[in-house]
C-alpha cells in the first residue's frame, strides 16, 4: 500500500511516537499529519515518512472537520490498547 492523504498511519518516532494521525499531503519523501488535536488540519505536522507505520484504514478527506478526525482517532486508539 502507498501513503495516500487520507491514509490513517502510527507515528514511530518523535514526540508523536505511538500516536494515530491521518495523512493530509505527501511531499516526497514526507508527509504531512493531523489528529485534529494538537495538530489541526490547518496546521499539519511535517513527518518524514520512515517515521510513520501505513494502517489499513483510509478516511474520506472531502467533509472532514478537527472533530470527526478526532472521534474516528479515539476509537482508533481504543483498538490500539485492547491488543496489548
Amino acid at each position: 500500500m502507498e501513503l495516500t492523504r487520507g491514509l490513517v498511519v502510527k507515528a514511530l518516532a518523535g514526540k508523536e511516537k505511538g500516536g494515530f494521525y491521518v495523512v493530509t499531503g505527501v511531499d516526497g519523501a514526507y508527509a504531512e499529519i493531523a489528529n485534529g488535536k494538537k495538530r489541526k488540519l490547518k496546521a499539519p505536522k511535517r513527518k518524514n515518512v520512515r517515521h510513520l507505520q501505513m494502517t489499513s484504514r483510509l478516511v474520506d478527506m472531502e467533509c472532514v472537520t478537527d472533530k470527526k478526525l478526532r472521534s474516528l482517532l479515539k476509537e482508533y486508539q481504543c483498538d490500539a490498547r485492547s491488543l496489548h
